[in-house]
C-alpha cells in the first residue's frame, strides 16, 4: 500500500510544474481572446474548460516526454532539443485549436464536412493566428526551461532562480 502512495505522490509532483504553467498560460490566452473578441458575439471558453485543458496538457507533456523519438538530439546543443519539442507541441496546439473550433460548428451544423465547410468561411483567421502565435510563444518557453531544467537539475534552476547571488551575500 504504501508504494501506491509513493508512486501517486511522485505522479502528484511531476504533473504540477506542467499542469501550474499551462493553467497560468492558458487563462492568460482565454484572457487575450476575451479582449479580442470583446463585441463579436463568438463565445469563449470558460475557466472549467480552460482548467481541464490545463490538466489534460500536462498530462500530455509528461507522456510526450516518456516517447523515444522526442529526445531526438541528446548529443546536439540544447537548442536542438528546445526546437524539436516546441515545433512538434505547436504542431499538437494547432491542430487541437482547429479542432476546437471544428467541434462548435460541427455540434451547430450536425455534420462534419458542414462543419468544416462554415468553419472555413466563417473563423476569423486573424483572431486564430495570433492565438496560435501567442501559444507558439508560451510553448518555446515551456520548451526552453524544460530543457534547461533537466540538464541543470531542478535544484541548480532553483538556486539560480530564488537564492541571493554570491557576489550580492559579499557585499
Amino acid at each position: 500500500m504504501r508504494s501506491i502512495a509513493t508512486k501517486l505522490k511522485e505522479e502528484f509532483f511531476a504533473l504540477l510544474p506542467p499542469t501550474l504553467f499551462f493553467f497560468l498560460m492558458l487563462h492568460l490566452v482565454a484572457l487575450i481572446r476575451a479582449l479580442m473578441l470583446t463585441g463579436t458575439g463568438i463565445t469563449l471558453n470558460t475557466s472549467w474548460q480552460v482548467t481541464v485543458s490545463a490538466l489534460l496538457l500536462g498530462k500530455a507533456v509528461l507522456v510526450a516526454d516518456l516517447l523515444p523519438f522526442i529526445n531526438r538530439y541528446p548529443h546536439k546543443p540544447l537548442v536542438y532539443n528546445i526546437a524539436w519539442k516546441t515545433l512538434l507541441y505547436v504542431l499538437v496546439a494547432l491542430l487541437v485549436h482547429y479542432l476546437e473550433h471544428l467541434v462548435e460548428f460541427w455540434r451547430a451544423t450536425g455534420g462534419l464536412v458542414a462543419g468544416n465547410q462554415r468553419l472555413l468561411a466563417e473563423i476569423v483567421w486573424p483572431h486564430f493566428w495570433a492565438t496560435q502565435l501567442l501559444l507558439g510563444v508560451l510553448i518555446l518557453l515551456y520548451c526552453t526551461m524544460h530543457e534547461l531544467i533537466r540538464v541543470l537539475g531542478r535544484d541548480t534552476v532553483s538556486a539560480i532562480l530564488f537564492d541571493t547571488p554570491p557576489a550580492v551575500r559579499r557585499s
